[in-house]
């Protein structure tokens, strides 16, 4: 029997990790294995570059960090990853995937929340994050704060891998509208804030941070280069035979940018897994022109595909920061009162 195409649920990505197609020094955690993604962690070393960059088909990442690398950071200490500036760090789990395996990266919601740009590397691959089927060697991750200057450190967890076999099938794709009602209707980042620390939770003053927004008659103007949180209009709900992303929706319907942080996993949202009511909650950056917002306009689109089988465990088993939410900041904020 040919086994189907779609994304590995958590109980498949325990049995690559026992194979070995999977691995760090000192093993992989059964912690970081969520229902149809991974939770990767940043290695002990890390690079401040004068660039971005990819690298060239055939080429190691490590080779070009040595060309663009300005100095090193040792993780191990912990170290200030400064807002404006672009940095590479190893990440500790590296691949030796099957050949009908491939994988996608994202960044983890707590990290796109806090406008923390990060993209993975991988050796040869000229496109950010994405993982060819087969892929053997390491994995490496660029690290660009946009607002907030970052505290992390060898283990920190920034981003997640979704693994799937073959090409799964686009199952269906729903537009997401944005909700700008309510007393308070999104927040905007104050730019000028302190450093956030990626491994604390509820720690830090949300009004340190960000400023409440009030939007009059339901719309709101996005300045240029300023970073909001704002929630999606309807709730949302991922199957739990199935697994979501959240995509920027054609440039040509408004210049921003929405969803640092695009996997959902199965059971968001979903009664069955204790979150009806679930929204999503929107990273929005506006672009070079200000931008008029309306309640209920469709920022982003929502993609389905299946699962190769049901999943082990749904999204919030054991507890999640995020399930049932409404408008909600990062987990590393005390709740705002």
């Amino acid at each position: 029997m040919i086994d189907p195409a779609g994304i590995l649920p958590c109980q498949s990505l325990d049995d690559l990790i026992a194979r070995g197609a999977i691995h760090a020094p000192g093993g992989v955690g059964t912690d970081q294995v969520q229902p149809a993604s991974l939770d990767l962690r940043l290695g002990r070393r890390a690079w401040r570059v004068r660039a971005s960059f990819l690298p060239r088909p055939g080429a190691s990442v490590g080779d070009r960090i040595t060309d663009v690398s300005m100095h090193e950071l040792d993780l191990t200490v912990g170290a200030v990853l400064e807002r404006g500036c672009v940095y590479i760090a190893e990440i500790q789990e590296a691949l030796r995937l099957p050949p009908d395996i491939g994988a996608r990266a994202n960044p983890k919601s707590s990290t796109g929340r806090v406008d923390l740009f990060v993209r993975l590397l991988t050796d040869g691959q000229p496109a950010f994050d994405n993982v060819e089927p087969g892929y053997r060697g390491p994995m490496f991750l660029e690290i660009a704060p946009q607002t907030f200057s970052v505290l992390a450190r060898a283990g920190t967890r920034l981003n997640q891998l979704r693994l799937k076999r073959g090409a799964p099938a686009v199952l269906a794709a729903t537009d997401v509208g944005v909700d700008l009602t309510g007393a308070t209707a999104g927040f905007r980042a104050r730019r000028h804030a302190g450093v956030i620390d990626m491994d604390l939770e509820s720690s830090l003053d949300p009004r340190d941070f960000w400023e409440p927004l009030e939007p009059r008659r339901g719309e709101l103007v996005l300045d240029p280069g300023e970073f909001y949180i704002l929630a999606s209009k309807a709730a949302i709900e991922i199957p739990v035979s199935q697994a979501a992303e959240m995509i920027p929706i054609d440039p040509a319907v408004g210049e921003f940018r929405v969803h640092y942080a695009g996997f959902f996993d199965p059971g968001f949202g979903v009664a069955e897994a204790g979150g009806e009511g679930s929204r999503g909650v929107l990273e929005v950056r506006s672009r070079e022109t200000p931008f008029l917002l309306e309640d209920g306009q469709t920022v982003a689109r929502l993609v389905f595909e299946p699962l190769t089988q049901r999943p082990a465990r749904l999204y919030g088993d054991g507890g999640s920061h995020y399930q049932r939410q409404g408008l909600k900041l990062s987990k590393h904020f005390k709740p705002w009162v």
